[in-house]
């Protein structure tokens, strides 16, 4: 696993070295073109299409409205050419991603809530969770992610405490690890 690995990293281009690193995550909605969105569970939402980038997997992931009008087969229906449109752009960007490809990413269509959107909410910051009302702090949005992991906004504000601490404060180095003292 390891040589197909170094393989792998050592024939990629520099995009696709970043998307490795950093994967994208691209929005589909009525009201605006297709538009780079944030790796985080606000950018879930009922009325979008996410198409997920990571490489190694090609995701589109339908919102709960667009699923439920997907199966209700609107898309097939007199007067509906815009959602099929929607539903087919994220179609045609990814066979355009999947053609460039080597090896050969999983292709994974999903819906929200379906088993398969694990792929996009592991790759996902969790800014809204179970144990928070809504993503930073304007009210609920986005799809809650049931983890015990903090949001990078909780990581980020422990930081920022850390770093202020008052100067009395020292770090002691004892067998190997870093302890806190206080010099008062």
């Amino acid at each position: 696993m390891w040589l197909i690995y170094r393989h792998v990293m050592n024939d990629a281009d520099v995009n696709n070295s970043l998307i490795m690193i950093q994967p994208t995550l691209m929005s589909y909605t009525f009201d605006v073109e297709p538009h780079p969105v944030l790796l985080d569970s606000v950018s879930i939402k009922n009325d979008v299409i996410l198409l997920l980038d990571t490489f190694f997997h090609i995701l589109i992931f339908h919102g709960e409205t667009i699923a439920q009008w997907r199966k209700a087969n609107y898309q097939d229906q007199e007067g509906y050419e815009n959602f099929k449109e929607l539903l087919e752009n994220p179609i045609q960007d990814a066979q355009e991603l999947l053609e460039d490809r080597n090896p050969i990413p999983r292709y994974v269509v999903t819906d929200q809530g379906g088993s398969q959107a694990r792929f996009l909410l592991s790759k996902l910051n969790p800014s809204t969770t179970h144990m928070s009302g809504g993503g930073y702090g304007q009210g609920p949005a986005g799809q809650a992610i049931f983890t015990d992991d903090v949001s990078l906004q909780v990581f980020m504000e422990h930081l920022k405490r850390l770093v202020c601490l008052p100067l009395s404060y020292k770090w002691v180095n004892t067998d190997d690890q870093a302890v806190g003292a206080s010099t008062s």
